[in-house]
């Protein structure tokens, strides 16, 4: 049965597990070792080494909606393809203002060289789209739809999966939209659950919408972070606690950082690997696939649905080597049980494919307007949910150098001499 747009959710009876308080509350990122595979803890749980004789990510493109890419960096040399900036801001698409973006392409697709971040589908690509936080707004004059516009031309690109490791407050009938229009392309969206759970825990989109897998942060010891956002709109966990990412937008060393942001990354580059091993399923398939596989504790009933954890912990290894996880019919989704109507995935039609890694930001995507007015609908209460990925792994969340928080501003922008007052409040996932 669905319930505003999103199966049911069935209660659980697991607590979650107390978290460290994390950047976004005020805590400093901790700086880590030169070497910051070294702190890649969840590599080894994940059973990466085996995962890799068999995926790698190869094929696959990963659309980076976020503060920006440096292709530079010597974990990302040759892993970033050309990309577009939706924030007309200063810059371009490659311009990290904040550092955020480039982490999690590493997190992603980095090769580890010198020292940096290895990513767990290593032979991806990615592709950046750069929209504005708060401080950037306030800094200067940004583009006030430049979430859905990124993520309309993300639907439009060569990308197979689109990464959102960014939260915001307002429900916004264009970036909704946007991401129904992603879907009928054929694309995965992947977007943060939210670090606020302990202060307020309210709805973040685009996480919330119904044609987006939400993912929560789970710790080391594979429970939920007490942070993590939590309710009915939760599809999947992965790992965000104590994973490395750059300080801050200088990019010159790695700090350990908390949040769903790190989790986000994860859950898109488990679907790479996936998609890696089967190019011709669709989205559909690709997601059914890590839902059946994802890791349950021991009290979790069968065709069940946790608030805390959605469908599991993210165990890519458990169906590309175990064979865990049957694809299904690829036009329905397992977000809604709904067709999709979309294009056969992994070979979506761009309009414009990326190519170079240093060029400008291609043109375009659809104009938009937007609405903060949040739709009616209760989420189901339920407890929280240990999960596992392939030893006792995961990871909590919060924000750090991996969050960009992202304040209340308010945009004016004229349409046909109407005004139009948007208010904005994202933050890093």
């Amino acid at each position: 049965m669905i319930e505003g747009g999103r199966l049911r959710r069935a209660l659980l009876g697991t607590t979650a597990t107390v978290v460290l308080a994390t950047a976004l509350v005020g805590v400093a990122p901790t700086a880590v070792a030169a070497d910051a595979r070294s702190q890649q803890w969840y590599l080894d749980a994940m059973g990466v080494e085996d995962i890799w004789k068999k995926a790698t990510g190869a094929g696959i493109k990963v659309a980076v909606i976020d503060s920006g890419v440096d292709p530079d960096t010597p974990s990302l040399k040759g892993k970033v393809l050309k990309g577009w900036d939706a924030s007309e801001s200063k810059g371009d698409e490659t311009d990290d203002y904040r550092g955020h973006g480039t982490s999690i392409a590493e997190l992603i697709v980095g090769s580890g060289a010198q020292g940096g971040i290895r990513g767990l589908a290593p032979n991806a690509k990615v592709i950046p789209f750069r929209v504005s936080d708060t401080e950037l707004q306030n800094e200067q004059a940004v583009n006030a739809f430049d979430m859905a516009e990124a993520i309309k031309a993300a639907a439009d690109s060569d990308a197979q999966i689109i990464n959102i490791s960014m939260a915001s407050d307002y429900y916004n009938e264009e970036s909704r939209e946007a991401v129904q229009y992603a879907q009928a392309k054929g694309k995965l969206v992947f977007a943060g659950a939210g670090n606020n759970a302990k202060s307020g825990n309210k709805k973040q989109y685009p996480a919330s919408y119904p044609e987006v897998v939400a993912v929560a942060a789970t710790t080391r010891d594979g429970v939920v972070a007490d942070y993590s956002q939590h309710g009915e709109a939760i599809d999947i966990a992965a790992p965000g606690t104590e994973i490395p990412g750059y300080c801050d937008e200088s990019l010159t060393k790695y700090c350990v950082t908390d949040g769903t942001s790190n989790a986000t990354a994860l859950a898109s580059a488990s679907a790479a690997l996936i998609w890696s091993v089967h190019p011709d399923w669709t989205g559909n398939q690709v997601l059914r696939a890590m839902f059946e596989s994802a890791g349950r504790g021991d009290d979790w009933k069968p065709g069940t649905v946790s608030t805390k954890a959605g469908h599991g912990v993210v165990r890519p290894n458990a169906h590309i080597n175990r064979g865990i996880g049957n694809p299904g019919d690829p036009n329905i989704s397992p977000l809604t049980n709904e067709p999709t109507g979309g294009a056969a995935a992994g070979s979506a039609t761009p309009s414009a494919a990326p190519s170079a890694t240093t060029s400008e930001g291609a043109s375009t995507a659809p104009s938009a307007t937007a609405s903060t007015q949040a739709p009616d609908g209760k989420p189901t209460s339920g407890s929280a949910v240990a999960g596992s990925t392939e030893s006792a792994a995961s990871t909590e969340d919060g924000g750090s150098a991996t969050g960009i928080v992202i304040g209340a501003v308010a945009a004016v922008v004229v349409l046909a001499g109407v005004g139009v007052v948007i208010a904005r409040k994202r933050r890093t996932a």
